[in-house]
């Protein structure tokens, strides 16, 4: 309902009574509930009916603000002294600062007539921007007063920091005050923080640093590189402390302020810091390393830690190294000391990187770099692989740790002294230490060879500790990245053998049925699949003994009838039997390799003779290196007190003899414990089951290699057919990562690959660039 027009407040008669209240306000007087009720309705009345009224109130308003600011800047312009000055204005900022959230809130009527909006709509906007009352105040505050002081208040501020850093209190409200009133008084609406970062952060910064210049290079000069390290770290604890009390933490402030007490209290000195780097590695000081890291990861652009990776990387390499010479002689021939030496080494370096850099992902790429050098160092243990290039050929060293690691899962999976004393878990914790040093090596495809050999062995002689470990070990060998080829013949070796086992007992039975009077156990058969078990294309030619002779097509006779179409090849080096061997002393069962049976045979007629080197070749049909191994295995077989044969002349190796030299059987043969001969018992002389020969061996060899051709083919139309077009670099680069899991190819071995491909229409080189290669479909 609207009043009459004799009603309508007017704003000369009103004002007058406002004025007080405001006053009150501003000097934080006690105002009561219905003074400042009253006050918001006056305003609301004012500024609704009379239109001229919310300028008036507006000038009034800034009249009466600029009075108490005046007062306030004589009350701080009284003190001379810097400090006094400061402590005088902080006491009136704040209680300004306090009412800059109180008066505007009669206010808001004022603001919507100023405006042209609704009371709604300015309280929306309210929150989003400043009200046109506080701004009046803060920037009336800002002219009339801060613009005139602000550089005496932020001298004042410095020093006062500059005292704390001394060691000395005062109240941290004065800096912040100063801080507060920088932020706060900025009139510019895009950027609230700058006139702050401009003046106050600056000068703060540069304060800092003109401190530490001074108080760095004195205390290295006078403690030293590693109590310096110490001060370093907690100065810039501290100061980054101190940088979010006194800083604007929303503003970027606390960063630029670290960076730059980085910048003169570490990367200044980082060359006299790093110097130390060498020696604390060496000396294992993880406590003092841990204090280097964590100053040096502070420093930018990898500069203060690129060369402590370098530095960690070489002494890995050439502290592996070193203790590997010095254990070579113990270790070159025994799996297991390598790698339990290899394993060590692992856990020290393992250990100085989690103690001393706290496993810096980048710390824990160095150690695999250095750790993978030595692992594949090839001055020490190596093996020689036949390297073919046209017509000539010569050797190409590698590393033994493959081989030496194979032998090692051989030592665990088979029944030895070293698998029995050790429990299942032990035994599966150890397996799985070799498959973390095979992640480090190059040449996987060599242990692959090497682990397939001994796995032959373990099943053919059926010397498995643990056939459950024995399968859960390919299936870690597939988890670990082995090449999926690989992984599937050795499981198709466990499904042969099994199914191995079946025909052996269904040619027992068959046996009981066409020959009831010879014992059915006398003989077992192992029938296997020549793609997942085959070595070598040689067969090794030997004269059987008669009654093994005999066998031999009563074993193919039924094979045919269970199978039609396949052909049976046998391979008597990896065959193995039972001899008895009966004297004046006792009776010993002698189990021996084929070889080894073929040559006590020859004295089955005629046991007191002495046969010669060339007789006895003759009689067994074996060739000479084989023929002088196997007899070497039975006059020097190293278990053994008293030999089966006895030889002369008398020699220290089995390569000395010659066609004069005679064997014969020691009739005192016997099974000597405690120094007693034994009246009966087992000997089992076939030692390491030899599955290859000679000959065979080398074949393998080049057979690594030409497989690794064949894979190095492959990977390279592979990835040809994908891409179509691709340069030399990249195409270096996909087959390194392709092939990783196998072996590393050398840039010799893919050059030549490519060459051959091109040559043989399967790519071509790019006309314009000759090191872009194109696909040929």
């Amino acid at each position: 309902m609207l009043k009459k027009e004799g009603n309508k407040p007017v704003f000369q008669e009103r004002w007058p009574s406002l004025r007080p209240t405001i006053l009150k306000l501003l000097r934080q007087e006690s105002v009561p509930r219905a003074e400042w009720q009253d006050l918001f309705w006056s305003v609301h009345s004012l500024c609704n009916w009379d239109d001229k009224s919310p300028a008036k109130i507006f000038a009034g308003l800034r009249e009466d603000i600029l009075v108490f600011i005046n007062q306030a800047q004589e009350r701080v312009l009284s003190h001379q002294e810097d400090q006094a000055l400061l402590k005088a204005y902080i006491a009136e900022w704040r209680k300004f600062f306090t009412q800059c959230n109180y008066l505007p809130m009669p206010f808001g009527q004022l603001e919507s007539a100023l405006h042209g909006k609704t009371t709604n709509a300015v309280l929306k906007k309210n929150t989003a921007e400043e009200s046109v009352v506080r701004t009046l105040m803060l920037d009336s505050w800002n002219q009339s007063i801060f613009s005139n002081i602000k550089q005496r208040l932020q001298d004042s501020a410095m020093k006062l920091v500059h005292a704390e850093r001394n060691g000395e209190a005062f109240d941290s409200q004065l800096v912040i005050g100063v801080r507060e009133s920088y932020v706060n008084l900025c009139s510019s609406s895009e950027d609230k923080h700058k006139i702050y970062k401009e003046n106050f952060e600056r000068a703060y910064i540069l304060a800092t640093e003109a401190f530490y210049k001074v108080q760095a290079p004195e205390q290295l000069r006078q403690n030293g590189v590693h109590s310096y390290m110490r001060y370093a770290d907690t100065k810039l604890r501290e100061e980054e402390a101190r940088a979010i009390k006194y800083l604007e933490t929303c503003a970027g402030s606390v960063q630029n302020l670290i960076d730059s007490c980085v910048s003169v209290l570490v990367t200044a000195f980082k060359d006299t810091i790093l110097a130390e780097c060498a020696d604390l590695i060496k000396d294992n000081e993880t406590e003092k390393l841990l204090q280097m890291y964590k100053l040096m990861d502070r420093v930018p652009n990898g500069e203060g830690i690129d060369p402590m990776l370098a530095v960690l990387e070489s002494h890995i390499y050439q502290a592996g190294l070193a203790d590997m010479v010095a254990a070579a002689e113990a270790i070159t021939n025994d799996s297991e000391k390598y790698v339990e030496q290899l394993l060590l080494l692992f856990r020290r370096f393992s250990l100085l990187v989690n103690q001393g850099f706290r496993d810096d992902p980048r710390f824990l790429t160095a150690r695999d770099k250095a750790y993978k050098r030595v692992v594949n160092d090839t001055s020490i243990f190596r093996m020689d692989l036949p390297s073919k290039s046209g017509v000539y050929s010569k050797s190409q060293p590698e590393s033994k740790c493959p081989e030496l690691l194979a032998n090692y899962c051989d030592m665990l999976l088979r029944k030895t002294p070293l698998s029995k004393r050790l429990t299942s878990d032990e035994v599966e914790s150890k397996l799985k230490d070799v498959l973390l040093v095979l992640k480090y090596v190059q040449n996987k495809d060599v242990f692959m060879r090497y682990h397939k050999a001994h796995l032959t062995r373990r099943l053919i002689l059926d010397t498995s500790a643990d056939s459950e470990k024995e399968e859960n070990m390919v299936e870690w060998l597939r988890e670990v990245g082995m090449p999926a080829d690989f992984i599937n013949k050795l499981s198709r070796m466990f499904q042969d053998i099994k199914v191995s086992e079946d025909l052996n007992t269904e040619f027992k039975d068959y046996r009981k049925q066409h020959n009831p009077d010879i014992p059915a156990d006398s003989l077992s058969i192992k029938i296997l699949n020549i793609g997942a078990w085959a070595r070598g294309s040689e067969r090794v030619p030997v004269s059987l003994p008669r009654d093994l002779e005999d066998f031999i097509p009563e074993v193919e006779e039924f094979y045919k009838s269970k199978h039609s179409g396949r052909k049976l090849q046998w391979h008597h080096h990896m065959s193995n039997g039972t001899l008895t061997f009966a004297n004046k002393l006792g009776k010993y069962d002698l189990e021996v390799t084929t070889f080894q049976m073929a040559v006590l045979f020859c004295w089955e007629k005629r046991r007191e003779d002495k046969i010669s080197l060339e007789n006895l070749r003759l009689a067994t049909e074996l060739p000479d290196s084989e023929l002088r191994k196997t007899l070497w295995s039975l006059v020097a077989f190293p278990k053994l007190k008293r030999q089966v044969l006895q030889y002369s002349p008398a020699g220290s190796k089995y390569t000395e003899w010659n066609e004069n030299t005679v064997f014969w059987v020691n009739h005192e043969f016997g099974l000597v414990k405690n120094g007693k001969v034994q009246k009966r018992g087992r000997i089992n002389l076939i030692g390491r089951l030899q599955l290859s020969t000679e000959k065979a061996r080398e074949e393998e060899n080049e057979g690594i290699i030409q497989l690794r051709i064949l894979r190095t083919q492959e990977a390279i139309r592979k990835i040809l057919k994908m891409r179509k077009c691709i340069s030399n670099a990249q195409l270096q680069t996909e087959l390194v990562d392709i092939l990783k899991n196998m072996f590393l190819p050398s840039k010799k071995l893919i050059k030549e690959q490519i060459e051959w491909l091109i040559e043989n229409k399967y790519m071509k080189r790019d006309e314009s660039d000759i090191n872009t290669f194109i696909y040929i479909a």
